[in-house]
C-alpha cells in the first residue's frame, strides 16, 4: 500500500479551492477551463473549422466541457484515453416564475433537481448561482456567495409526530426557501436582484438557468484532519482529479494515445441532453479531431475501437452506523483509494478486462484500490459510464472515490483519496 506521508494535501487543498468556486455546472467548467488554459489548452468553437494541430484544446458547450491533447506526430487512426466525470450535482433549482411568498414572507419557488437528501438543505444558509443569459444571446455567470435564502424547518413543537413517524417533507409545500419579508410579491424582484449583483443594466436577463448551493466552504474534518466535509464531491471531486491529470500529462510527457476529459452535465436526471453523456457531444469532438487529422471514417473506426475510458464517479463507502446496507464482503474505506465499481447487470460498465486495465493503471501510479459491488438485496445505481460504452462503442470502467452523505448538500470523502484518484488517473492517460 502506498506510504501515507507520500499524499500530497495540497491536491486536496485545490480541490477545496474548486469546490467552493463551483456552485454550478457552469462555473465548474469555467474552471477547469481556467485551469487547462494556463497548461496551454486552447479553447476552440464548434462553430469553427478545425485544425489537425498537436496540443491541447477544450469545447465548452453550457455546463459541459471536452478537453484533449494530440501528441506530435500522433496518426489519424491514434486511440483515445478518456477521463469521464459529470459537473451537476443535486439540488434546488429556480422556477421560471420565481418570486412568490405568503404571510408576509417572500420565497423563491424552486423545482427539486436530481435526487437531494431534502432533510440536509433545511436550515442552511444558502446562496443562488448560475448563468445569465442575456437579450443579445450572450451569458453571464452569477454567484451570490452569502446567506441568502434559507428553507426554515417546522418546529418540533408544531408536529410531535416527527419524533415516532420521522420527518415527511413534501417536495412542494415544504422546500421553497424564504429570503426576505414583505406582503407584496412583485414579479421580476430576484431577477432584478441579480441584475445587479452582476452589474447589468436593468431588464437585460431574459433567460436563467439557476440553483441554490450552500455557502459553508470545504473544510478538513476529524481528529487528525484525515476526513473532507463539502458540497458537490459528487461528482466535482472527479472533474478536479481528471483536470488535474489532463494538465499533468500535457505538461511532462508526449502519451502514445490521446488524452481526453470529457465532464458532462444532466447525469443526474438520466444524461440526455445536448451537454449530457447520452447526447452527441463526445463523439463529435473525437471524430471531429481525427477528420481533421486528415482522417477516414476508417480510422475513426479503428481509433474508436482501441480507446478506454475510465467514467470516474463517487461510490459508497461502508458506513458505520449501517454496514448491512453494504454487501458482506465489499466495505471500501474512505482514504483507501479509488474504487473499481462492478455490476453484472451492467448498471456499470466494468468488466475482466477493464479491470485488468485499472489495475494495471493504480500499478503504474503506486495507487491502491477497493473494489465496490452493491449488496445483491439493494437497488444499484448506474453512472455515465454504460451510457458512453452504448453509445460509442468504447470500452469504459466504471471508478470512482469512496464518500459517505451522497447526495447531501454536505458529502464526506478521505483526505487523501482524491489525491490518489488523481494519480491513477495520470498514470491512466499515459498509457
Amino acid at each position: 500500500m502506498t506510504n501515507p506521508a507520500r499524499f500530497d494535501r495540497g491536491h486536496t487543498d485545490d480541490l477545496m479551492s474548486f469546490l467552493a468556486a463551483s456552485p454550478s455546472p457552469y462555473h465548474a467548467v469555467a474552471n477547469a477551463a481556467e485551469r487547462l488554459e494556463k497548461a496551454g489548452f486552447r479553447q476552440v468553437a464548434e462553430t469553427d473549422a478545425w485544425d489537425g494541430t498537436s496540443g491541447g484544446k477544450y469545447v465548452l458547450r453550457g455546463g459541459a466541457i471536452v478537453a484533449w491533447y494530440v501528441p506530435e506526430g500522433a496518426a489519424a487512426h491514434t486511440p483515445f484515453r478518456i477521463v469521464g466525470a459529470h459537473t451537476d450535482s443535486p439540488n434546488l433549482r429556480v422556477k421560471p416564475l420565481p418570486d412568490t411568498g405568503a404571510h408576509g414572507w417572500r420565497q423563491v419557488a424552486v423545482e427539486i433537481y436530481g435526487g437531494p437528501l431534502l432533510n440536509s438543505w433545511l436550515d442552511r444558509d444558502l446562496g443562488i448561482a448560475g448563468r445569465l443569459t442575456l437579450r443579445d444571446g450572450s451569458t453571464r455567470l452569477v454567484n451570490v456567495d452569502r446567506p441568502l435564502l434559507r428553507v426554515p424547518q417546522l418546529a418540533i413543537h408544531l408536529d410531535r409526530s416527527v419524533t415516532a413517524d420521522g420527518l415527511k417533507l413534501d417536495k412542494q409545500r415544504h422546500m421553497q426557501p424564504v429570503w426576505g419579508l414583505g406582503h407584496d410579491v412583485r414579479d421580476g424582484d430576484l431577477i432584478a436582484f441579480l441584475e445587479e449583483t452582476a452589474g447589468l443594466p436593468a431588464g437585460e436577463v431574459t433567460g436563467w438557468d439557476l440553483m441554490t448551493h450552500s455557502v459553508e466552504p470545504p473544510a478538513y474534518l476529524g481528529r487528525d484532519r484525515e476526513l473532507l466535509a463539502g458540497p458537490r464531491m459528487d461528482n466535482l471531486l472527479s472533474v478536479h482529479a481528471g483536470t488535474a491529470a489532463l494538465a499533468a500529462v500535457a505538461a511532462s510527457s508526449q502519451p502514445a494515445s490521446i488524452p481526453v476529459l470529457a465532464a458532462f452535465d444532466h447525469e443526474e436526471n438520466g444524461s440526455q441532453s445536448d451537454t449530457g453523456a447520452d447526447g452527441p457531444l463526445l463523439g463529435n469532438v473525437l471524430e471531429r479531431s481525427v477528420l481533421a487529422r486528415g482522417g477516414s471514417w476508417e480510422d475513426r473506426a479503428r481509433a474508436f475501437a482501441g480507446s478506454v475510458c475510465l467514467s470516474s464517479d463517487t461510490g459508497h463507502a461502508v458506513h458505520p452506523n449501517y454496514a448491512e446496507r453494504h454487501d458482506p464482503t465489499h466495505h471500501p474505506r474512505v482514504n483507501g483509494g479509488p474504487i473499481l465499481k462492478v455490476n453484472v447487470n451492467n448498471r456499470y460498465a466494468t468488466d475482466g478486462s477493464g479491470r485488468a486495465e485499472f489495475t494495471a493503471a493504480c500499478e503504474a501510479a503506486d495507487v491502491p484500490f477497493q473494489s465496490f459491488v452493491s449488496n445483491n438485496s439493494m437497488p444499484c445505481g448506474t453512472t455515465i459510464g454504460p451510457i458512453t460504452a452504448a453509445r460509442h462503442g468504447i470500452r469504459t470502467v466504471d471508478i470512482g472515490v469512496a464518500i459517505l452523505s451522497m447526495h447531501s448538500v454536505r458529502e464526506l470523502c478521505g483526505a487523501d483519496d482524491p489525491f490518489l484518484l488523481a494519480n491513477a488517473l495520470t498514470a491512466f492517460l499515459q498509457r
